[in-house]
């Protein structure tokens, strides 16, 4: 049985966070918004490395680093398939608060803020927020 690939990888080279953990974030963000589920396949290493260019030790890497943590399971000759889901507040049930993102990601970009900027205000934001909750 072979599950549907339904992710699509991509780096961000000046991050500064290592191409591994990139697509383990990946797996664990679709995992969290229900775009990847239980049976779904992930792309081969093979494909992963003629897409982004990246070597093959780095992709098994992070396969093997998300099936320590029980997420994928890797089957020799089939694949590697999603084992679980994460558990959470159902972020894909959100459509409403993803909806108030995206206009709020609109404004934030006709005043001229990019992508870094956005991540460092909302990375800000979600700490002060959770700063004034456990105080």
């Amino acid at each position: 049985m072979k599950g549907r690939i339904v992710i699509d990888f991509y780096l961000d080279r000046g991050s500064g966070v290592s191409t591994y953990l990139q697509l383990v974030h990946q797996v664990k963000q679709a995992l969290r918004l229900g775009t990847l589920r239980p049976g779904d396949q992930l792309p081969t290493a093979k494909e992963v490395v003629e897409r982004l260019a990246i070597n093959p030790n780095t992709v098994l890497k992070a396969y093997r680093e998300l099936e320590r943590e029980g997420l994928v399971i890797g089957r020799p000759g089939m694949g590697t398939f999603v084992e679980r889901s994460i558990g959470g507040a159902g972020l894909a049930d959100h459509a409403r608060l993803r909806r108030s993102l995206m206009s709020w990601i609109g404004q934030a970009r006709e005043a001229g803020l990019d992508q870094d900027d956005l991540h460092a205000l909302f990375g800000a934001a979600v700490t002060d927020s959770f700063r004034e909750e456990s105080a």
